[in-house]
């Protein structure tokens, strides 16, 4: 059985899992947490097996690599099955559309990529690097979460500024979350019975990061985030959506610098701006008790994604599903409910006993009377970074 171990580098942090490319299943997986602070912890789990936990100093993430690949020595599975480690990338700008095996032209371009990621390419790059010199012979794999989104035309990544300033910073829109969007294309499409290139869906992928995608014939032509995840949705502590004189007002108004309003819009903003709360399960609860902040937050959160479908809409004919993952999206099946009631005479005509039934699995929620199915499907995007990492190294879908 081929293996790939797939990466995602934080800045403090380390999510790692090894995967079946295959069939999608995980063998091993864990977390490291505080690296290069006091209390660094490792917690993995080997499948089948008590869930362990180690308390290690780790200075950097070349020292958290090194504990993760003796933790899979010791614990299996055994490097020796390892094909490829898959790096989870953020941004790749306009020059990736696919996964791409890392040398240092790769590594130079994500550099150059950091002013667009600040918060993410240095992280990846770090574990790119570390990898590369603690398994040279196992190929690296960069799967960049914009590269899904390439295909938008022109006219829906185009922002309409002056053509020589967008152009000399690299100004448009480049969307994210498009691992999961892939993965949940090819899932929706097998669930519809339609070829991956065939199928036509509207994917809402809610989590305490949230974005939404319009597909055509398996491509993503449209994408709420934009230039960076803070356009779009109303998410946990994103604002989304806003007017940009917003932070000219707020400058010369509230006298705020440009962190200030960097970290006001990013991180005390969305659910938890509105509500207090950035976690949907809580403020839920709250409006459920009568908190008319958290009501709102509901209200606003529900109306921001209808806006977006009736965008989407407008610009995909021949819409075959509306589809929800994520966690939220896949959880929380009242804000399902607020999202699609209002719509019945747009095709999309929820049922609200299955919708409300718990479940795991990939299934409609609709009622079957319109032209549009409502689906959820889990995503798993370590799942598919393992795919496009094999897919990379060995040339054709495993």
């Amino acid at each position: 059985m081929s293996l790939v171990l797939v990466i995602n580098s934080g800045s403090s942090s380390l999510k790692y899992q090894v995967v079946d490319p295959v069939d999608g299943r995980w063998l091993a997986r864990g977390l490291v947490e505080r690296i290069g602070q006091e209390g660094s912890l490792i917690r993995h789990e080997a499948a089948g097996a008590d869930p362990l936990e180690r308390d290690v100093p780790l200075a950097d993430h070349a020292e958290a690599l090194e504990s993760v690949l003796a933790l899979l020595d010791e614990h299996g599975p055994g490097l020796d099955r390892l094909v490829a480690v898959g790096h989870r990338v953020v941004h790749g700008g306009s020059e990736y559309r696919e996964p791409a095996i890392v040398d240092d032209e790769v590594e130079d371009a994500i550099a150059r990529l950091v002013p667009l990621a600040p918060l993410h390419n240095p992280a990846a790059l770090v574990g790119l690097r570390d990898m590369r010199r603690l398994l040279p012979s196992v190929p690296q794999v960069a799967v960049f979460d914009t590269a899904f989104h390439a295909g938008m035309p022109a006219e829906a990544y185009t922002y309409a500024l002056p053509v020589d300033v967008a152009r000399a910073h690299r100004l448009r829109k480049y969307g994210f979350h498009g691992t999961s969007y892939a993965y949940v294309t090819r899932r929706a499409a097998g669930f519809l019975g339609v070829a991956p290139d065939r199928v036509r869906l509207i994917i809402c992928h809610l989590g305490n990061g949230a974005s939404m995608a319009a597909v055509r014939d398996g491509v993503g032509i449209d994408t709420s985030m934009g230039l960076t995840p803070l356009q779009g949705l109303v998410m946990g502590t994103r604002s989304g959506d806003v007017d940009p004189a917003v932070v000219f007002h707020l400058m010369r108004a509230a006298g705020l610098g440009l962190d200030d309003v960097d970290a006001l819009l990013n991180k005390q903003s969305g659910l938890k701006g509105l509500a207090g709360d950035q976690d949907m399960r809580e403020v839920r609860r709250r409006a459920n008790d009568g908190d008319q902040a958290a009501r709102l937050a509901l209200d606003v959160y529900a109306y921001r994604v209808r806006a977006y479908i009736g965008a989407y809409l407008a610009v995909l004919p021949g819409v075959q599903a509306l589809v929800f993952t994520a966690g939220i999206g896949e959880n929380d099946a009242a804000l399902r409910q607020d999202v699609c009631d209002p719509l019945r005479h747009l095709g999309i005509a929820l049922d609200t006993k299955r919708n409300a039934e718990p479940s795991r699995v990939e299934r409609a929620v609709d009622d079957g009377t319109g032209p549009i199915r409502v689906l959820v499907i889990p995503t798993d995007e370590e799942a598919e970074i393992a795919r496009q990492a094999m897919v990379a190294v060995a040339g054709d879908t495993p």
